[in-house]
C-alpha cells in the first residue's frame, strides 16, 4: 500500500504551455491526476495565469499543496525577448514559422538579463547579457538596429555599450 498522503507536503510540477490557451487535458492528466487534482480545472488555472503571455510558449510551475494548485509562470529568455519586441498576438493555428524581425533596445536586453540572472549559468552579469544577446540572435531580432552578434563582438572588444555591474 502507498504511504499516507501528507497534506502539508508541497509538490512541484512543471508543464510547458502556450500562454492564454487551455492546453490538452490529456497531456495534463498523467502529471496532476495522481496528485488528486482535476486536469480540466488545472488547465483553466494555467490559461488564466498565462494570459499576458498569449501565443508564446512558456513554462508553468504548479505548486501543489493540500490538493490546491498555485500557478507561477517561469518564462524563458526567448519568451522574454519576444515579449519585449511587442509584436501583436498571433493565432498559433494559422500563422506558422514566424520571423521576429523587429528591433529591441539594449535596455530591454538588460531588463531580460536581470530577470534571467538567477537561472543563468554565467559567473557575472556581463555573461548573462551575452547569453541574452545570443538568444536574441537565435530569435532573429536586432539590438538597436544592429545584428546581436556585432553587439556581442563589441562588448568582448570593450567598445560596446556600458554594462551595469549587478
Amino acid at each position: 500500500m502507498p504511504p499516507k498522503f501528507d497534506p502539508n507536503e508541497i509538490k512541484v510540477v512543471y508543464v510547458r504551455v502556450t500562454g492564454g490557451e487551455v492546453g490538452a487535458v490529456s497531456s495534463l492528466a498523467p502529471k496532476v491526476g495522481p496528485l488528486g487534482l482535476s486536469p480540466k480545472k488545472v488547465g483553466d488555472d494555467i490559461a488564466k495565469a498565462t494570459m499576458e503571455w498569449k501565443g508564446l510558449r512558456v513554462t508553468a510551475k504548479l505548486n501543489v499543496q493540500n490538493r490546491q494548485a498555485k500557478v507561477e509562470v517561469v518564462p524563458s529568455a526567448a519568451a522574454l525577448i519576444i515579449k519585449a519586441l511587442k509584436e501583436p498576438a498571433r493565432d498559433r493555428k494559422k500563422v506558422k514559422n514566424i520571423q521576429h524581425s523587429g528591433s529591441i533596445t539594449f535596455d530591454d536586453v538588460i531588463k531580460v538579463a536581470r530577470v534571467m540572472q538567477p537561472r543563468s549559468l554565467s559567473k557575472d552579469f556581463k555573461g548573462t547579457i551575452l547569453e541574452m544577446l545570443g538568444t536574441a540572435q537565435s530569435v532573429g531580432c536586432k539590438i538597436d538596429g544592429d545584428d546581436p552578434h556585432d553587439v556581442i563582438d563589441a562588448i568582448k572588444d570593450g567598445t560596446g555599450p556600458d554594462i551595469p555591474e549587478e
